[in-house]
C-alpha cells in the first residue's frame, strides 16, 4: 500500500502539469480566434483598412482588446498577434507579441481597443534582436489612410514604416502608439508551438493548421 501511495503521487502531478499546459495552450488558442475576430470585425466597417494598402503590406499585428487607461499619466498593454507575408504570397504562422505603453497629458478614462498595426517591411518584425523596439522610436508609425478603394484619401506610398488603426469601446480622449514598446512573447511562443520554435522560425513557416490559425489567415486573406 505505501508503495501504491508513493507511485500515486508522481502520477497526480504529472496529471496536473499535463492539464495546466493544456490550460495555457487553450490561452494562446482563444488568442488567435480573437485576432480572428478583430479581423473580421474590421472588414464589416465602412472606414476600414484600404484594400490596396493590405496588398502591399508586408506584416500585420492584431492586438485584441487592448487596455488604454489614465488619469493625468496614462498606460495601454495588450497581447496579440504579429504575421509577415512570405515569399510565395500567403502569411506566416502567428507569432504571440505584446504591447505596451504610457503617456502624459490631459487624459481620463479607461478604453478597450482593437488594434491592428499594418507594417511596410516585414523585417521590422522578423529582425528584431532584442526581442522588441519602440514604435514612434525605433520605427515611424502615423494613423492609417481609410476607405475600400485607391480612389479613399490616402498615401500608397507608405511613408510611414507603420500605421495603426483601432476599434475603440468606452469612454477616453484618444489613443496614440508612440512610445510603445511591441515585445516577442517567448512565453506563449513556447506553450502553442514548443520550446525549440523561436519568432524568427516561425516568422518564416506557414505549416501551422491547427483551426485558430486557418480561421485567422483566412480571414486576413478575405479582408
Amino acid at each position: 500500500m505505501k508503495t501504491l501511495k508513493f507511485l500515486r503521487f508522481p502520477l497526480i502531478l504529472s496529471l496536473f502539469f499535463v492539464l495546466t499546459s493544456a490550460k495555457d495552450a487553450d490561452k494562446e488558442t482563444e488568442r488567435v480566434h480573437n485576432a480572428a475576430n478583430v479581423v473580421k470585425e474590421f472588414a464589416k466597417m465602412k472606414e476600414t483598412i484600404p484594400h490596396e494598402l493590405m496588398e502591399q503590406s508586408e506584416g500585420i499585428v492584431i492586438i485584441p482588446k487592448l487596455i488604454n487607461a489614465g488619469l493625468g499619466i496614462g498606460g495601454k498593454r495588450g497581447r496579440g498577434v504579429a504575421m509577415v507575408k512570405l515569399a510565395n504570397g500567403k502569411w506566416s504562422d502567428p507569432v504571440f507579441v505584446t504591447l505596451t505603453g504610457g503617456s502624459f497629458g490631459l487624459q481620463i478614462g479607461v478604453q478597450s481597443v482593437d488594434l491592428i498595426l499594418v507594417f511596410h517591411h516585414k523585417g521590422v518584425l522578423t529582425k528584431v534582436k532584442n526581442g522588441d523596439f519602440t514604435i514612434g522610436g525605433d520605427i515611424s508609425a502615423a494613423a492609417g489612410p481609410v476607405g475600400r478603394s485607391s480612389t479613399a484619401s490616402t498615401d500608397y506610398k507608405l511613408q510611414a514604416e507603420v500605421y495603426s488603426y483601432s476599434r475603440s469601446r468606452g469612454l477616453f480622449a484618444g489613443i496614440t502608439i508612440n512610445g510603445s514598446n511591441l515585445a516577442i512573447d517567448k512565453s506563449a511562443n513556447t506553450k502553442f508551438y514548443g520550446e525549440k520554435a523561436s519568432s524568427q522560425d516561425i516568422f518564416a513557416s506557414d505549416k501551422n493548421n491547427t483551426d485558430g490559425v486557418k480561421i485567422l489567415k483566412d480571414a486576413i486573406d478575405a479582408f
